[in-house]
């Protein structure tokens, strides 16, 4: 804990007034205009990677990018659904990428077929991945990397499940950009989000 305490008095010392301004808007001020879908991972760090200022994104992580399919009719409670309905509907952000990462470790273990028996709450939490993607896949030397990349346009297309998305979608005030990143070399291929197949990435 001491590392973060002290990088607290190093924010608050160093950071904070240099960017006084920016807090001072932010203070009364909320209007993301990305919303930002990525894995719990501690590696993936998405103001990181996009190289975004404070307020710039709304950001949901959870195991696996997971986003579970609107269910019509069930309760609340979901805080993944209501986020992303809050980002949509009340931010009305303009753009929601789904950032999947190499070496995931819920994409490993739906890929290897791991016993998580052991872990109860994870097991149910990746039933909303498809590992069927990872047996079907041609290149079974980069099993983890096809269920990766094939899970972003699954995950894509639950979240285009929920009403909010897909009231903002039918009046072309959304547009859904699916992400890969890799870990040890920085990059980050865009993915088609039907196909889920490489694309260039947006300017």
């Amino acid at each position: 804990m001491h590392h973060l305490t002290a990088g607290v008095t190093r924010f608050q010392r160093d950071v904070f007034p240099a960017k006084a301004p920016l807090f001072d808007r932010l203070a009364h001020a909320h209007r993301p205009a990305t919303l930002f879908i990525g894995c719990s991972d501690a590696r993936v760090v998405p103001e990181l990677i996009t190289q975004s200022e404070p307020g710039e994104l709304f950001v949901i992580r959870t195991a696996g990018n997971l986003v579970p399919a609107h269910t019509p009719g069930a309760g609340g409670g979901d805080g993944v659904a209501a986020s992303i309905e809050y980002a949509v509907a009340v931010l009305a952000v303009t753009d929601v990428i789904v950032c999947g990462h190499s070496a995931c470790g819920a994409m490993t273990a739906l890929a290897e077929g791991h016993d998580l028996a052991g872990t109860p709450q994870v097991a149910d939490w990746l039933r909303h991945a498809n590992p069927d993607r990872a047996r079907r896949t041609a290149d079974g030397s980069d099993r983890v990397g096809a269920l990766v990349r094939s899970n972003v346009a699954d995950q894509l297309a639950n979240l285009a499940t929920h009403p909010s998305v897909a009231r903002a979608l039918a009046r072309h005030a959304l547009t859904l950009h699916g992400w890969v990143y890799d870990i040890g070399s920085g990059a980050v291929t865009a993915l088609d989000a039907a196909t889920g197949r490489p694309i260039a990435l947006p300017a």
